[in-house]
């Protein structure tokens, strides 16, 4: 099945800059995308992990710091990143202008509501703890991580 979002047809969540592209329900089941855009100083995502999906980043503007395992890397325009399952990964805009990232999760499990879910809380309709309950129907499990802790303590990025 052929699937064609158009740019003014795709729900924006502005708390959160997330563009919902296609969810699994969408793809039969293949893939879910979406577009973020990351302003300076603002975390992206704390790390987590999926336990069945992998992960991909593709940066469409600025540059993106990212924790994948226990290494951080600057991501710039036009780098791509693929995170398996199981690897802890966490990310921000890098610098002073915002990231605008393209992300692709295949073997996912529907996220959209996840989407909507951490809009509200952006809003503050919705609980964390709420969110954070989430974490098995959405795939998304949050895990602590000494080196994104300390990211801004230490110089340790590597260029890609």
């Amino acid at each position: 099945m052929t699937i064609l979002i158009r740019a003014g047809e795709a729900e924006t969540l502005s708390a959160s800059g997330v563009t919902l592209l296609a969810d699994m329900t969408d793809t039969d089941g293949h893939l879910t995308s979406h577009r973020s855009i990351f302003q300076p100083g603002k975390e992206g995502a704390p790390p987590h992990l999926h336990r069945e999906a992998a992960e991909l980043f593709f940066v469409l503007k600025g540059s993106l710091r990212v924790l994948t395992g226990q290494d951080l890397i600057v991501l710039g325009v036009g780098d791509f990143l693929h995170v398996p399952p199981n690897t802890p990964h966490a990310f921000e805009a890098a610098g002073d202008e915002p990231a605008e990232v393209l992300f692709v999760l295949t073997q996912a499990k529907p996220r959209f509501g996840y989407y909507r879910l951490l809009e509200g809380a952006y809003r503050g309709e919705t609980d964390w703890a709420e969110v954070a309950a989430t974490s098995d129907l959405y795939d998304n499990h949050y895990v602590e991580s000494s080196a994104w802790q300390q990211r801004s303590l230490e110089n340790k990025e590597v260029r890609l």
